[in-house]
């Protein structure tokens, strides 16, 4: 975010951020007008919010970038009931059924 503009403009984000960001922002003498999702509004920008952090990670190449991904997994994964452990089961199942990505094959064509 952005705390150079002067004061008494404003900008508009519509996004979900960190619980703590609106108590940041207050730091900088600026003040944040927030909202709490309903559950339908939370799943959408949670899913906006993995978009941003996947690119983020895709043009930094950072490790802060995966935790915040991880991060967003978890509130997923919270918010529609389902536990980590279950979520790895899930993982193993699909990597025992396909396989993972440590052969790091990249299939280049099908001849059909």
């Amino acid at each position: 975010m952005n705390y150079d503009k002067p004061k008494g403009s404003v900008i508009d984000y519509d996004k979900l951020v960190r619980d703590k960001v609106p108590e940041i922002i207050k730091t900088f003498d600026r003040i944040p007008f927030t909202h709490t999702a309903e559950d339908d509004e939370y799943i959408k920008k949670l899913k906006a919010k993995l978009l941003e952090e996947v690119n983020e990670f895709i043009n930094t190449d950072e490790e802060k970038e995966l935790a915040d991904i991880l991060e967003i997994i978890y509130a997923i994964c919270e918010s529609k009931g389902i536990e980590l452990a279950e979520l790895e089961v899930t993982r193993r199942q699909k990597a025992k059924e396909k396989g993972s990505f440590k052969q790091k094959l990249i299939l280049e064509k099908v001849e059909y």
